[in-house]
């Protein structure tokens, strides 16, 4: 059941394989498949685990309810050729809290043929009803609205020309979130500079869709940029000579309902960076409130013959 390349660059075939992605295939009690794709390369995107690990404890609930929080570890590269096996663990059921620990693994065969089960993800996720209370946050950061910036395609094409004849067709690879900069960076020669960014981002066309829909998109659209957050006060980009950028940790809280067909703001900071890991926060919000954060640990080695 792997699913590796988008029908189009049409938004609404890009919101339809997002929607496949999270459409997991149950293949024994508390285990569910789910197919790979090719959202950044042969490796599988860390926001594709995230969301489908995710979807899968929820599917195990007995009542319908909200995550509020997920802590996860990615422990290894997945590999976008096969599928995703996620085996979900019922820890806890009260009456309002429940818990699961998720662990996602593949099946991969070596160069013998034989298959070996190697696990790439382990994650524990809370839920629970959204139920009111006392209520605080701080304000909304001021940024320029999204209809007075471009987009990442916009961006992109006005700087494919300094792009590797090799990787332009990758680059220039439309995403499945649409995504506005407010500050935008250059990937070819970046500088250094305080390594905080915001971004304006949204998926179009989703429709009506549970609850539990909008929450794993928005956890597959938060592991986009965060990383490399890390990277700004070092001049480094993706697209820098030797360096290596892996997703370690991911943790995110939700707190209030948002939808992810309309804009959020992504606001981004990284305050530490050392032996080779850079540690970055992120805040989503929406029309003033302040409706998740999320926090990830992401490996930073750069080649010393760089």
């Amino acid at each position: 059941m792997t699913h590796i390349f988008a029908k189009s660059d049409d938004p609404r075939d890009l919101t339809a394989d997002l929607l496949h992605t999270l459409t997991l295939e149950q293949t024994a009690p508390d285990v569910f498949c789910g197919p790979s794709f090719d959202y950044v390369g042969p490796r599988i995107f860390g926001g594709q685990v995230l969301a489908q690990a995710l979807m899968a404890g929820a599917k195990t609930l007995e009542h319908d309810k909200p995550c509020h929080s997920l802590h996860g570890y990615f422990l290894r590269g997945g590999d976008i050729r096969y599928p995703v096996y996620y085996q979900v663990r019922r820890l806890r059921d009260g009456r309002s809290l429940s818990a699961r620990e998720v662990t996602a693994v593949q099946y991969v065969p070596d160069e013998t043929g034989k298959t070996s089960e190697q696990v790439i993800f382990s994650m524990i996720a809370s839920f629970s009803p959204m139920e009111g209370g006392l209520d605080y946050q701080e304000t909304m950061p001021d940024y320029p609205a999204p209809e007075t910036l471009k987009n990442e395609q916009e961006l992109k094409t006005e700087q494919v020309m300094q792009v590797p004849d090799a990787l332009k067709a990758r680059f220039m690879r439309k995403r499945h979130v649409e995504i506005k900069p407010i500050a935008p960076r250059d990937p070819i020669t970046p500088k250094p500079m305080s390594p905080r960014q915001a971004n304006w981002l949204r998926i179009e066309t989703l429709g009506e869709q549970p609850v539990a829909i909008h929450q794993a998109l928005l956890a597959f659209a938060s592991d986009f940029y965060l990383v490399g957050t890390g990277l700004m006060s070092h001049g480094l980009s993706y697209l820098s000579r030797g360096l290596q950028v892996a997703s370690i940790d991911h943790s995110m809280h939700f707190h209030r309902p948002f939808d992810i067909g309309e804009w959020l703001l992504y606001d981004m900071w990284s305050d530490t960076t050392s032996h080779a890991k850079g540690l970055n926060h992120g805040q989503f919000w929406q029309d003033g409130k302040l409706v998740a954060t999320t926090q990830q640990e992401g490996l930073m080695r750069l080649s010393a013959k760089a």
